[in-house]
């Protein structure tokens, strides 16, 4: 070995250091563009975000258009047609210590029908102030009443151009049509509600909402319907889907189980049906007064059973059939049971009432009774009390 010779540097010779692989500088490329981006976004919200939190760029876009029009026989089609002809009424007593409010509708020749209970307040010198869909009003006259059908026709001193509404008939609505009541609940004007018919021929007692009235109750052979009526709706108009008048709305059951104006709606309200309403309207009109319908018996008003029975007994000064009224004629006795009118099985002795009241005059009626345990057949024509007694107006 000579002179500057040196031994092979550790790890033999021929070894040299080796640099990052590709593959870790791929990554460190990623992650580096990663958070430069990031750091970027960053930045660029801090230095353009509100101070204040608002975004003065946002929007929810532009109002949809569309018409306004609606099918004729949609519910807001029939409400158009309807609502001008629907009045409000304020009714005092003239002292200005008690007032009631309700609703009404135009017929022809300028009359308006309500209910009785509404206007009875103004019977003895009160005031009925009317307004139309058209916020225009005018003082009103009453032209009759009839406690026992709950109706009244008064009579505004304007109508201001308001259209006469369609009368339907009552007869042809079944249960599950579909109604409209309109009127001013609570003096909310112009309301319209929807629902069907849900019963027909329910046996109401309405009329004085107070019970301090000296009148004789109401009969209602009454439409029944879920329609919302509330305080307010009374003398509305209860239509079909073709805007004709089916019904006057005149009570409501309240979870109490008694019919009133004075609670709110649970579902169960009821109306007068227009065919009664046109006859009584028709004859205040031209009387003054309505008649009364009648077909001569007095009832068994302890009887519990099935059906109705007739008293067997003189009751105030009348007797239990009246001789030569419809019943003697068609052959009922003292203690019959009627079970059916125009084959409706009859509850109680207020439908049997109800039903007879809602009967025009001169009207057929077809009966079930009983005598004996045997069952019997009979067809009776309503009339009328001799002398109805005027309502004082």
């Amino acid at each position: 070995m000579g002179p500057g010779w040196a031994p092979p540097p550790p790890g033999g010779a021929g070894a040299a250091k080796r640099g990052p692989s590709t593959g870790l500088l791929v990554a460190m490329a990623v992650v580096i563009a990663l958070v430069a981006s990031l750091f970027g976004s960053v930045g660029t919200y801090l230095l353009t975000r509100p101070s204040s939190g608002n975004d003065p760029s946002y929007s929810l876009g532009p109002l949809p258009t569309g018409a306004t029009n609606r099918e004729p026989d949609s519910v807001a089609g029939v409400a158009a047609r309807v609502l001008p002809s629907v009045v409000s009424l304020e009714v005092g007593n003239g002292s200005n210590t008690e007032g009631a409010s309700g609703s009404g509708f135009l017929i022809k020749n300028g009359y308006v029908v309500t209910n009785n209970h509404v206007v009875a307040l103004a019977a003895n010198g009160g005031e009925i102030r009317i307004m139309f869909n058209n916020r225009k009003t005018t003082t009103a006259r009453i032209i009759g009443r009839d406690p026992g059908s709950d109706l009244a026709v008064v009579k505004p001193e304007e109508t201001f151009g308001t259209p006469e509404i369609t009368l339907g008939n009552s007869d042809q609505v079944v249960v599950g049509d579909p109604v409209i009541a309109i009127g001013s609940p609570l003096g909310l004007t112009g309301t319209v509600t929807t629902g069907i018919v849900s019963s027909l021929n329910r046996p109401v007692i309405a009329g004085d909402e107070t019970g301090t009235s000296s009148e004789e109750p109401a009969y209602i052979s009454a439409i029944q319907t879920d329609a919302a009526i509330n305080p307010g709706n009374s003398g509305g108009p209860l239509v079909n889907g073709r805007g004709e008048v089916v019904g006057v709305n005149s009570a409501i059951a309240t979870l109490g189980r008694s019919m009133s104006s004075q609670s709110g709606s649970i579902g169960l309200g009821f109306a007068i049906p227009v065919n009664q309403t046109r006859r009584v309207a028709e004859e205040l009109i031209t009387t003054g007064k309505a008649k009364r319908p009648k077909i001569g018996i007095v009832l068994d008003k302890d009887y519990k059973g099935q059906g109705v029975r007739i008293a067997s007994e003189p009751a105030g000064g009348q007797q239990p059939v009246t001789k030569g009224g419809p019943a003697d004629q068609a052959g009922l006795q003292a203690g019959d049971v009627i079970l059916e009118i125009d084959g409706l099985a009859l509850q109680d002795g207020n439908e049997l009432i109800a039903l007879i009241r809602s009967k025009t005059p001169g009207s057929k009626i077809n009966i079930k009774y009983q005598r004996a345990g045997q069952e019997r057949t009979a067809t009776l024509t309503v009339v009328a009390e001799d002398e109805p007694t005027p309502s004082p107006s």
